[in-house]
Protein backbone atom coordinates (compact mmCIF):
# COMPACT_ATOMS: atom_id res chain seq x y z
CA UNK A 1 0.00 0.00 0.00
CA UNK A 2 1.37 3.41 -0.89
CA UNK A 3 2.86 5.33 1.99
CA UNK A 4 1.02 8.55 2.64
CA UNK A 5 2.65 11.96 2.28
CA UNK A 6 3.11 12.71 5.93
CA UNK A 7 6.00 13.39 8.21
CA UNK A 8 9.21 15.23 7.52
CA UNK A 9 12.03 12.91 6.61
CA UNK A 10 15.15 12.76 8.69
CA UNK A 11 18.52 13.29 7.15
CA UNK A 12 19.96 15.42 4.44
CA UNK A 13 17.08 15.52 1.95
CA UNK A 14 13.67 15.59 3.64
CA UNK A 15 11.99 16.92 0.47
CA UNK A 16 13.29 14.05 -1.67
CA UNK A 17 12.32 11.46 0.93
CA UNK A 18 8.87 12.95 1.23
CA UNK A 19 8.42 12.85 -2.54
CA UNK A 20 9.40 9.18 -2.58
CA UNK A 21 6.80 8.40 0.09
CA UNK A 22 4.10 10.28 -1.79
CA UNK A 23 4.86 8.40 -5.00
CA UNK A 24 5.39 4.95 -3.49
CA UNK A 25 3.41 2.17 -5.15
CA UNK A 26 0.79 0.16 -3.24
CA UNK A 27 0.30 -3.61 -3.61
CA UNK A 28 -0.47 -4.43 -7.22
CA UNK A 29 -4.05 -3.67 -8.16
CA UNK A 30 -3.40 -4.11 -11.88
CA UNK A 31 -2.91 -7.53 -13.44
CA UNK A 32 -1.31 -8.14 -16.82
CA UNK A 33 -3.16 -11.12 -18.27
CA UNK A 34 -1.84 -12.92 -21.42
CA UNK A 35 -4.27 -13.02 -24.33
CA UNK A 36 -5.48 -16.34 -25.75
CA UNK A 37 -2.85 -16.35 -28.50
CA UNK A 38 -0.09 -15.53 -26.03
CA UNK A 39 1.23 -12.69 -28.20
CA UNK A 40 0.29 -9.80 -25.92
CA UNK A 41 -1.24 -8.96 -22.55
CA UNK A 42 -4.33 -7.11 -21.50
CA UNK A 43 -4.76 -5.13 -18.32
CA UNK A 44 -7.37 -6.21 -15.78
CA UNK A 45 -8.17 -5.21 -12.22
CA UNK A 46 -6.71 -7.98 -10.07
CA UNK A 47 -8.31 -7.06 -6.72
CA UNK A 48 -10.40 -4.29 -5.13
CA UNK A 49 -8.43 -1.09 -4.95
CA UNK A 50 -7.94 0.65 -1.62
CA UNK A 51 -5.58 2.69 0.53
CA UNK A 52 -6.13 6.16 -0.90
CA UNK A 53 -7.13 7.57 2.49
CA UNK A 54 -3.86 6.45 4.01
CA UNK A 55 -1.84 7.58 0.98
CA UNK A 56 -3.34 11.06 0.74
CA UNK A 57 -4.15 12.06 4.31
CA UNK A 58 -1.64 14.57 5.63
CA UNK A 59 -0.06 14.70 9.06
CA UNK A 60 2.09 17.00 11.11
CA UNK A 61 5.10 18.17 9.15
CA UNK A 62 3.52 17.81 5.70
CA UNK A 63 5.03 20.18 3.12
CA UNK A 64 2.92 21.16 0.13
CA UNK A 65 6.05 22.29 -1.70
CA UNK A 66 7.50 18.80 -1.32
CA UNK A 67 4.67 17.01 -3.13
CA UNK A 68 4.91 16.43 -6.87
CA UNK A 69 1.57 17.52 -8.44
CA UNK A 70 2.11 14.92 -11.19
CA UNK A 71 2.51 11.97 -8.80
CA UNK A 72 -0.17 9.33 -8.26
CA UNK A 73 -0.03 8.21 -4.60
CA UNK A 74 -1.96 5.03 -3.91
CA UNK A 75 -2.15 3.94 -7.56
CA UNK A 76 0.50 2.46 -9.85
CA UNK A 77 -1.56 1.94 -12.99
CA UNK A 78 -1.62 3.96 -16.19
CA UNK A 79 -4.24 6.48 -17.34
CA UNK A 80 -6.36 3.82 -19.05
CA UNK A 81 -6.27 1.73 -15.90
CA UNK A 82 -7.37 4.64 -13.76
CA UNK A 83 -10.28 5.39 -16.04
CA UNK A 84 -11.30 1.73 -15.98
CA UNK A 85 -11.24 1.64 -12.18
CA UNK A 86 -13.26 4.87 -12.02
CA UNK A 87 -15.95 3.44 -14.27
CA UNK A 88 -15.96 0.05 -12.57
CA UNK A 89 -16.54 1.62 -9.14
CA UNK A 90 -19.58 3.66 -10.16
CA UNK A 91 -22.08 0.93 -9.31
CA UNK A 92 -20.65 0.52 -5.83
CA UNK A 93 -20.63 4.28 -5.29
CA UNK A 94 -24.29 4.50 -6.32
CA UNK A 95 -25.18 1.57 -4.08
CA UNK A 96 -23.45 3.04 -1.03
CA UNK A 97 -24.96 6.51 -1.41
CA UNK A 98 -28.38 4.87 -1.81
CA UNK A 99 -27.76 2.90 1.39
CA UNK A 100 -26.76 6.16 3.09
CA UNK A 101 -30.09 7.70 2.15
CA UNK A 102 -32.09 4.56 2.95
CA UNK A 103 -30.59 4.36 6.43
CA UNK A 104 -31.77 7.93 7.09
CA UNK A 105 -35.38 6.84 6.53
CA UNK A 106 -34.97 4.49 9.49
CA UNK A 107 -33.51 7.09 11.83
CA UNK A 108 -29.81 7.13 10.95
CA UNK A 109 -28.22 10.57 11.34
CA UNK A 110 -25.23 9.79 9.15
CA UNK A 111 -24.23 11.95 6.20
CA UNK A 112 -21.09 12.80 4.25
CA UNK A 113 -19.59 16.18 3.39
CA UNK A 114 -16.90 16.43 0.69
CA UNK A 115 -15.03 19.74 0.73
CA UNK A 116 -13.04 20.42 -2.45
CA UNK A 117 -10.51 23.26 -2.61
CA UNK A 118 -7.88 24.15 -5.18
CA UNK A 119 -6.51 26.88 -7.40
CA UNK A 120 -8.45 27.77 -10.55
CA UNK A 121 -8.33 24.98 -13.18
CA UNK A 122 -7.31 22.42 -10.52
CA UNK A 123 -10.27 20.24 -11.53
CA UNK A 124 -13.06 21.00 -9.07
CA UNK A 125 -15.62 20.99 -11.89
CA UNK A 126 -14.30 17.68 -13.17
CA UNK A 127 -14.90 16.12 -9.76
CA UNK A 128 -18.50 17.32 -9.90
CA UNK A 129 -19.04 16.02 -13.44
CA UNK A 130 -17.16 12.73 -13.35
CA UNK A 131 -17.42 11.57 -9.75
CA UNK A 132 -20.42 12.75 -7.75
CA UNK A 133 -22.89 13.55 -10.53
CA UNK A 134 -23.43 9.87 -11.29
CA UNK A 135 -25.96 9.75 -8.44
CA UNK A 136 -27.49 13.24 -8.30
CA UNK A 137 -30.60 12.16 -6.39
CA UNK A 138 -28.63 11.67 -3.18
CA UNK A 139 -26.10 14.48 -3.73
CA UNK A 140 -26.45 18.03 -2.48
CA UNK A 141 -23.85 20.19 -4.24
CA UNK A 142 -23.01 23.82 -3.46
CA UNK A 143 -20.60 26.01 -5.41
CA UNK A 144 -19.58 28.93 -3.22
CA UNK A 145 -19.00 32.17 -5.08
CA UNK A 146 -18.15 35.62 -3.72
CA UNK A 147 -20.46 36.26 -0.76
CA UNK A 148 -23.62 38.29 -1.35
CA UNK A 149 -24.48 41.44 0.56
CA UNK A 150 -26.78 39.42 2.79
CA UNK A 151 -24.10 36.80 3.44
CA UNK A 152 -21.58 39.48 4.32
CA UNK A 153 -23.97 40.82 6.95
CA UNK A 154 -23.58 37.53 8.85
CA UNK A 155 -20.71 35.56 10.34
CA UNK A 156 -18.59 33.92 7.61
CA UNK A 157 -19.83 30.46 8.61
CA UNK A 158 -23.51 31.40 8.30
CA UNK A 159 -23.84 30.52 4.61
CA UNK A 160 -21.78 27.38 5.12
CA UNK A 161 -24.03 26.04 7.86
CA UNK A 162 -27.08 26.69 5.70
CA UNK A 163 -25.60 24.53 2.93
CA UNK A 164 -24.69 21.50 5.05
CA UNK A 165 -26.07 18.25 3.62
CA UNK A 166 -29.26 16.81 5.01
CA UNK A 167 -29.12 13.51 6.88
CA UNK A 168 -28.61 10.66 4.43
CA UNK A 169 -27.05 12.83 1.72
CA UNK A 170 -23.63 13.34 0.26
CA UNK A 171 -22.94 17.07 0.35
CA UNK A 172 -20.26 18.54 -1.88
CA UNK A 173 -18.72 21.99 -1.40
CA UNK A 174 -17.01 23.45 -4.48
CA UNK A 175 -14.91 25.90 -2.51
CA UNK A 176 -16.00 26.48 1.06
CA UNK A 177 -15.46 28.28 4.35
CA UNK A 178 -11.74 27.94 3.65
CA UNK A 179 -11.96 30.79 1.15
CA UNK A 180 -12.22 32.99 4.24
CA UNK A 181 -8.64 32.11 5.18
CA UNK A 182 -7.34 31.81 1.62
CA UNK A 183 -8.43 34.56 -0.78
CA UNK A 184 -9.42 36.77 2.14
CA UNK A 185 -5.92 36.42 3.55
CA UNK A 186 -4.06 36.83 0.26
CA UNK A 187 -6.02 39.87 -0.90
CA UNK A 188 -6.23 41.49 2.55
CA UNK A 189 -10.02 41.65 2.38
CA UNK A 190 -10.28 41.80 6.16
CA UNK A 191 -7.67 42.69 8.81
CA UNK A 192 -5.28 39.94 9.87
CA UNK A 193 -6.57 40.11 13.44
CA UNK A 194 -9.92 38.95 12.02
CA UNK A 195 -8.94 36.19 9.58
CA UNK A 196 -6.27 34.79 11.89
CA UNK A 197 -8.96 33.80 14.43
CA UNK A 198 -10.94 31.89 11.83
CA UNK A 199 -8.79 28.75 11.88
CA UNK A 200 -9.94 27.98 15.42
CA UNK A 201 -13.53 28.87 14.52
CA UNK A 202 -13.40 26.49 11.56
CA UNK A 203 -12.05 23.66 13.69
CA UNK A 204 -14.79 24.17 16.28
CA UNK A 205 -17.44 24.30 13.54
CA UNK A 206 -16.20 21.08 11.93
CA UNK A 207 -16.13 19.30 15.29
CA UNK A 208 -19.78 20.24 15.73
CA UNK A 209 -20.64 18.97 12.24
CA UNK A 210 -18.79 15.69 12.84
CA UNK A 211 -20.54 15.16 16.18
CA UNK A 212 -23.89 15.54 14.42
CA UNK A 213 -23.10 12.39 12.40
CA UNK A 214 -21.63 13.87 9.21
CA UNK A 215 -18.37 12.38 7.94
CA UNK A 216 -16.13 15.20 6.63
CA UNK A 217 -13.71 14.53 3.76
CA UNK A 218 -11.54 17.52 2.89
CA UNK A 219 -9.59 17.52 -0.37
CA UNK A 220 -7.11 19.99 -1.78
CA UNK A 221 -6.48 19.49 -5.49
CA UNK A 222 -2.79 20.34 -5.88
CA UNK A 223 -1.89 21.62 -9.34
CA UNK A 224 1.43 23.08 -10.50
CA UNK A 225 1.74 26.63 -11.79
CA UNK A 226 2.95 25.37 -15.17
CA UNK A 227 -0.01 23.00 -15.52
CA UNK A 228 -2.40 25.80 -14.65
CA UNK A 229 -0.84 27.96 -17.38
CA UNK A 230 -1.42 25.17 -19.91
CA UNK A 231 -5.05 24.76 -18.89
CA UNK A 232 -5.70 28.49 -19.02
CA UNK A 233 -4.08 28.64 -22.46
CA UNK A 234 -6.43 25.89 -23.65
CA UNK A 235 -9.39 27.96 -22.51
CA UNK A 236 -8.13 30.87 -24.62
CA UNK A 237 -7.57 28.70 -27.68
CA UNK A 238 -10.93 26.89 -27.72
CA UNK A 239 -14.20 28.77 -28.30
CA UNK A 240 -16.05 26.12 -26.29
CA UNK A 241 -13.82 26.96 -23.32
CA UNK A 242 -14.05 30.76 -23.42
CA UNK A 243 -16.86 30.77 -20.87
CA UNK A 244 -14.54 29.14 -18.34
CA UNK A 245 -11.86 31.79 -18.64
CA UNK A 246 -11.71 34.69 -16.19
CA UNK A 247 -9.06 37.42 -16.53
CA UNK A 248 -8.80 37.40 -12.75
CA UNK A 249 -7.18 33.97 -12.97
CA UNK A 250 -4.03 35.58 -14.32
CA UNK A 251 -4.10 38.13 -11.52
CA UNK A 252 -4.20 35.27 -9.03
CA UNK A 253 -1.15 33.69 -10.69
CA UNK A 254 0.82 36.77 -9.74
CA UNK A 255 0.13 35.91 -6.10
CA UNK A 256 0.81 32.19 -6.50
CA UNK A 257 3.39 31.99 -3.71
CA UNK A 258 1.06 33.86 -1.37
CA UNK A 259 -1.72 31.38 -2.13
CA UNK A 260 0.59 28.41 -1.52
CA UNK A 261 1.59 29.95 1.81
CA UNK A 262 -2.09 30.40 2.70
CA UNK A 263 -2.87 26.80 1.74
CA UNK A 264 0.04 25.54 3.82
CA UNK A 265 -1.34 27.45 6.81
CA UNK A 266 -4.76 25.83 6.28
CA UNK A 267 -3.19 22.36 6.14
CA UNK A 268 -1.09 23.04 9.23
CA UNK A 269 -3.88 24.53 11.35
CA UNK A 270 -7.05 22.75 10.20
CA UNK A 271 -6.19 19.10 9.62
CA UNK A 272 -7.76 17.46 12.67
CA UNK A 273 -8.51 13.92 13.78
CA UNK A 274 -12.20 14.31 12.98
CA UNK A 275 -11.70 16.26 9.77
CA UNK A 276 -8.26 15.63 8.25
CA UNK A 277 -7.06 17.15 5.00
CA UNK A 278 -6.17 15.03 1.98
CA UNK A 279 -3.92 16.54 -0.68
CA UNK A 280 -4.53 15.09 -4.15
CA UNK A 281 -1.91 15.71 -6.86
CA UNK A 282 -4.04 17.12 -9.69
CA UNK A 283 -1.80 17.59 -12.73
CA UNK A 284 -3.25 14.33 -14.06
CA UNK A 285 -7.02 14.86 -14.24
CA UNK A 286 -7.79 11.17 -14.45
CA UNK A 287 -5.86 10.48 -11.26
CA UNK A 288 -7.47 13.33 -9.29
CA UNK A 289 -10.96 12.07 -10.19
CA UNK A 290 -10.05 8.50 -9.30
CA UNK A 291 -8.48 9.56 -6.00
CA UNK A 292 -11.50 11.58 -4.87
CA UNK A 293 -13.87 8.77 -5.86
CA UNK A 294 -11.82 6.28 -3.88
CA UNK A 295 -11.63 8.57 -0.84
CA UNK A 296 -15.42 8.72 -0.87
CA UNK A 297 -15.76 4.98 -1.34
CA UNK A 298 -13.39 4.20 1.50
CA UNK A 299 -15.31 6.53 3.83
CA UNK A 300 -18.67 5.06 2.83
CA UNK A 301 -17.43 1.50 3.27
CA UNK A 302 -16.12 2.38 6.71
CA UNK A 303 -19.59 3.60 7.73
CA UNK A 304 -20.89 0.01 7.45
CA UNK A 305 -24.17 1.10 5.86
CA UNK A 306 -27.04 -1.38 6.07
CA UNK A 307 -30.36 -1.51 4.26
CA UNK A 308 -33.07 -0.77 6.85
CA UNK A 309 -35.30 -3.64 7.89
CA UNK A 310 -38.98 -3.53 6.95
CA UNK A 311 -41.24 -1.95 9.58
CA UNK A 312 -44.24 -3.98 8.37
CA UNK A 313 -45.10 -7.66 7.97
CA UNK A 314 -43.76 -8.63 4.57
CA UNK A 315 -45.94 -11.71 4.04
CA UNK A 316 -49.08 -9.82 5.02
CA UNK A 317 -48.28 -7.08 2.54
CA UNK A 318 -47.57 -9.63 -0.22
CA UNK A 319 -51.01 -11.15 0.38
CA UNK A 320 -52.71 -7.78 0.40
CA UNK A 321 -50.94 -6.80 -2.81
CA UNK A 322 -51.92 -10.05 -4.55
CA UNK A 323 -55.56 -9.53 -3.59
CA UNK A 324 -55.68 -5.92 -4.67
Amino acid sequence: MGKRHKKKAKGKSSKEAKHRRASAAPPRVIEQVPTADGRSVETKIAEPIGGFTEALRIDKGFSLAGLDPSSTPGFDGAKKDGRRVLAAAMDEFTDLTERLYAASTAGSRQGVLLVVQGMDTAGKGGIMNHVVSINPQNVQATAFKAPTKEELSHDFLWRIEKALPATGQLGVFDRSHYEDVLIVRVLDLVPEREWSTRYAQINAFERKVARSGTRIIKVMLHISKDEQRARLRERLERPDKYYKYTPGDVDARERWDDYMEAYQAVLDKCSTVGAPWHVVPANRKWYARLAVQQLLLEALRDMDLKWPAADFDIETEKARLAAS
